[in-house]
């Protein structure tokens, strides 16, 4: 007999991602990231507050991990539980709350914004666009710089804003997605090693590090299986990504740009700037071709074909283990 907990679960799963690749994030609807950002927010403040040492802060950036953990695991997870015994509540309560954890939709809408700007040659808006969906100094970027940075946040979110959360969704539900997605944005938030986050943001960055660690390197090779889509090679984008898998300050962001990269065959990585401080980047990929407007369609292309990949081999094996035993009887 199929468990109960992973058919819904498969349900809940597929119908999320059919209605986040169909209608996204909508702009009416009340998004959980927005409230978990206030709490992290409240919290970064409150211990800025409260601490008046270097240590004292790095502690509460442990402290805000637990909380914000912990709140965005038990909140899903008591609503779920709530109406456990109304199977139809259920699953548009699990189908709801993964579909809110996946960005596949608002990173395509928000990385092709930044493409029809540079399409128009109007840079300015290209770097207001930009601005939107990466942490780095925008305003001197060049045309190209701009193309890297949207290319690269594709590859890096299709882990962070996809991959991840379906990871987790599979092993745990809606629960463990969402705490997923509190964690991430703890990072996106506070993880940065420059003066003002690099104790508060210790842990968040620590934590995100070891819950990305899977899903980036499973991110890295369904980008790999995927790259026909955009004319690639498989065993090139490979290649690629094992060679320049540490060219990246995060132990993991450098498996899908590197899959990436390795697919067009472009360069990315490079210097950056991050609220006035310069970064310096090793590069990841080669420059085969140089970098033009199109790749970022072409990062689109791979994101979803990824993503589609994903979960075509999730249902194939849910079948066999949970359907394909009882149905030879």
């Amino acid at each position: 007999m199929i468990t109960s907990f992973f058919a819904i679960n498969a349900i809940s799963i597929l119908l999320a991602v059919i209605i986040d690749w169909i209608i996204g994030d909508p702009i009416w609807f009340p998004h959980p990231i927005i409230y978990i950002g206030k709490l992290i927010a409240f919290l970064d403040k409150k211990g800025r507050k409260l601490c008046k040492t270097d240590k004292g802060i790095k502690a509460f950036g442990g402290f805000i991990v637990i909380t914000v953990a912990a709140i965005t695991f038990i909140i899903p997870f008591a609503i779920l539980m709530l109406v456990k015994q109304i199977t139809w509540l259920y699953i548009v309560l699990n189908v709801l709350i993964i579909w809110t954890t996946l960005a596949a939709k608002c990173l395509s809408e928000e990385a092709k914004k930044v493409y029809y700007a540079l399409r128009n040659k109007d840079l300015d808006d290209a770097r207001i666009k930009l601005s939107y969906i990466v942490g780095r100094d925008t305003k001197e970027l060049t045309d190209k710089e701009i193309i890297r940075a949207d290319v690269e946040t594709v590859a890096e979110n299709t882990a962070d804003g996809i991959i991840a959360p379906l990871f987790y969704a599979i092993i745990g539900g809606a629960p463990l997605a969402m705490m997923y997605k509190g964690i991430n944005t703890m990072d996106s938030m506070l993880g940065y090693m420059n003066e003002k986050y690099r104790h508060i943001g210790f842990f968040p960055a620590k934590v995100d590090d070891v819950f990305n660690f899977i899903p980036a390197r499973v991110t890295g090779l369904l980008i790999c299986m995927v790259s026909f889509v955009v004319k690639g090679n498989i065993f090139t984008s490979f290649k690629i990504m094992i060679r320049d898998r540490k060219n990246h300050k995060s132990p993991n962001c450098a498996y899908p740009e590197g899959a990436a990269a390795g697919a067009m065959g472009v360069q990315l990585g490079g210097t950056n700037v991050y609220f006035g401080e310069v970064v310096y980047k090793p590069t990841i990929g080669d420059k085969v071709k140089e970098l033009s407007f199109e790749h970022i369609n072409d990062s689109i292309k791979l994101m979803y074909a990824a993503e589609a990949l994903m979960m075509v081999l999730y249902l194939i094996v849910f079948w066999v283990i949970n359907v394909l035993p009882y149905s030879c009887f």
